[in-house]
């Protein structure tokens, strides 16, 4: 997703006459388009790298600070998630999942959110360059933050 912090203008107000350029940073992992939910599954990260390309073929990165998000850590990602169902995510995989049919059942994954190889890498990723423009944001190094491989809203735990 994406991620802004607009400050006011000083005394509380936005004046348009006033306008400063927003600082913008993007985070992008060139894997993150090597992943692959399934066959009929509308969430296809190969797009995350078309959106890619275009801000480079159209010259918008010369606009932004590009970084290349550091993975999430476990305890990272356990700041937000229980460490039971990031546990789960770490060690499911398309060949042991029918081994956890009451815990894919729990934690909400198998159809729309459905198991794949690599998958805890690529949260990793994602939950990666999501923080990485949390801490941006926060420490005012950026007024916008993007990262097209975060905002995944079907964590469930």
């Amino acid at each position: 997703g994406l991620f802004a912090l607009t400050p006011p203008a000083p005394g509380g107000h936005r004046h348009p006459g006033m306008a400063r350029k927003q600082k913008v940073c993007y985070f992008y992992d060139a894997e993150v388009g090597n992943f692959y939910y399934g066959q009929g599954h509308p969430m296809k990260p190969h797009r995350i790298r078309m959106a890619h390309n275009l801000l480079l073929n159209y010259g918008l990165y010369k606009r932004m600070e590009i970084y290349r998000p550091m993975p999430a850590k476990f305890d990272e990602i356990c700041r937000f998630h229980s460490d039971e169902y990031t546990q789960f995510l770490k060690m499911i995989t398309p060949d042991n999942m029918s081994e956890h049919t009451k815990q894919l059942q729990r934690f909400n994954v198998g159809e729309d959110c459905p198991v794949f190889d690599g998958m805890y890498q690529f949260f990793q990723i994602s939950a990666g360059g999501s923080i990485g423009g949390a801490v941006k944001l926060n420490r005012r190094q950026a007024d916008v933050a993007i990262n097209w491989a975060g905002g995944l809203h079907h964590a469930k735990k």
